[in-house]
This record gives structure tokens, sequence and C-alpha cells, in this order.
């Protein structure tokens, strides 16, 4: 034999075994792979085996049920709130139209809220049912407030907030009209803006004896539609409802702002100009040369 020949065998016999090891540690991690997948598919199938079955169906008394039940409720369903804030933040939000009461102390700061879209106009009632006569000392002063979203108070139309009740008097009754809710107004300006109204009652002066003296208050909040005469042009970016632990909003949503009436008279009016000016057009033009006039002429 050859030494060429000698070579190729002794290579031939190297690649041989080099197929040989390639397949059997092949196979091997083969079978370590299925092994692995074994284990880890029988953890959680053993764990679920094991663990017991829970009852898909609620009890009654359970939070869960009684949070799914406050959600389903229909917001205009639910009863008037009997409870008054002490701050801004703690506000008690009250629909439009709506009476809240509360029974409170005198001195007491009281604090609703309520929403008010643009081109709304609000007013605020509030009764206070006073404590008995031969309990008191003096009369006493109460106030009622009203404050935007930015707690800038609000100057009222017409109204009555403050009123002095005599020390025999029964009840005393405020009232504020506000002006009508602008979609947008200028940084300087005071203008209402729509968002949260916070209204606030209180005994402004009263004898020192009959301070903490037991009231019942009622205090009601109606919003109407002012219509496009009161539209203007621009919107804010959001209602202005910040600095409540509660966030009002009108039945329907807070309107986009863009669109009002005044949309509808400008192209009615920008229409019966263009008709107007094709009359007047039609009506001076003449009727161009007579027909019985030679070409020369």
């Amino acid at each position: 034999m050859s030494a060429a020949a000698s070579v190729r065998t002794r290579l031939s016999a190297a690649a041989s075994v080099r197929r040989r090891l390639s397949a059997a540690l092949l196979a091997g991690a083969a079978l370590l792979g299925t092994a692995a997948g074994g284990v880890a598919l029988a953890g959680p199938a053993s764990a679920a085996s094991v663990a017991p079955a829970e009852d898909p169906t609620p009890s009654s008394d359970s939070p869960s049920s009684d949070a799914s039940a406050s959600a389903s409720a229909d917001p205009e369903d639910a009863p008037p709130p009997t409870e008054a804030g002490t701050s801004f933040r703690t506000a008690t939000v009250i629909r439009p139209g709506q009476q809240a009461t509360a029974p409170a102390s005198t001195g007491d700061y009281l604090y609703w809220q309520f929403p008010a879209d643009a081109e709304q106009g609000a007013r605020v009632d509030a009764k206070v049912q006073l404590p008995d006569a031969e309990a008191r000392h003096g009369d006493s002063t109460w106030q009622l407030d009203v404050y935007d979203g930015l707690r800038r108070r609000q100057a009222c139309r017409y109204g009555t907030q403050t009123r002095t009740a005599a020390a025999d008097a029964a009840t005393v009754e405020l009232s504020c009209t506000l002006r009508t809710v602008r979609a947008a107004a200028e940084p300087w300006s005071n203008d209402p803006l729509p968002g949260a109204y916070y209204v606030r009652l209180t005994a402004v002066r009263t004898a020192s004896a009959d301070t903490g003296l037991p009231v019942e208050t009622a205090v009601t909040a109606t919003t109407t539609d002012a219509g496009s005469a009161q539209a203007v042009d621009g919107s804010l970016g959001a209602p202005l409802v910040q600095g409540s632990a509660a966030r009002p909003e009108p039945d329907g949503g807070w309107s986009s702002g863009w669109w009002s009436a005044r949309w509808l008279w400008t192209a009615a009016g920008a229409v019966l100009a263009a008709l107007a000016g094709i009359a007047g057009y039609a009506a001076t033009r003449g009727r161009g040369r007579p027909s019985h006039l030679p070409p020369a002429v």
C-alpha cells in the first residue's frame, strides 16, 4: 500500500469517529431537553391539582359585589347627599337640580360642589333652619359664596348672598345667580369658566353663646342653557376641576367648546350675502345691446 492510500484511510477513519461522536452528543441533548420540559410541565399541573377550587360566585356581602352593584347603579337614581364637606377638597358633589341637605352647627363651614358647562347659567339657593328662638341670644348673619374651579370667588348677577336673621326668625334663605359660563376667557379676567363650582355656606356673625347650636341646611344648584347668544370662540383644554378629591361632571359629559349655534348663523349669513350679491348683479347689469340697432352704431 502506498503512503497516499494509507493517509486517506486514516482520514476517513477519523471522520467516521467524529460523525459518531456528534450523533451521540445530539441524542443526549435531545433526551435532556425532553426531561426538563416534562418536569416544567408537571410543576404547574401538580400545583393546580393541589390548589383548592374557588367559588366563582361571590357572596352577597363581599366587597366585590358591593363595588359592582355601586358601579352598575345609575347616578341619576342615587339619593341626594345628606352631608356636606368641610373644605374645598372634601366638598360634597351634588347634581344640578338636586337638593342636598346636611345637619351642622352654627359656625361650621359647609361645602358643596356642582358642575357647570359652557353657555350655562347657574343659580344656587340655600335655606337654613335655625335653632329655636328660646335657645338663641341674638341675631345671626349668614353668607353664601360661590367659587370656580380655581377657587376664585364669583360675583352674583343678582340674589342675596348675605342676610341677617333676627333672634326670633325660624329660617334664613340665600341665593346667588352667577354670570353665564364662558367657553374661554382672558387669563387676567375673572369670568366663570367650565368646571366645578364650589358652594360655601356659613354664619359670618353670630353671638358667641350661639356658636355650636344645631341647624339644618338645604342647598340646591340649578343650571340652564343660555343659548348661542352667549357663545364665544375658543375653548379650554380641560374643565377646571382640580383641587378636589371628587370630580363632578354634567349629564352627557363636558361639551367640546368649539361647536355652537354661531356656526349655523355664520353659514346662513354667508348664503344670504351670496344671494344678495347675485340679485344685485342681475338687477344692475342691464339687457345688453338693443337688437334693433345696426352693427356699426
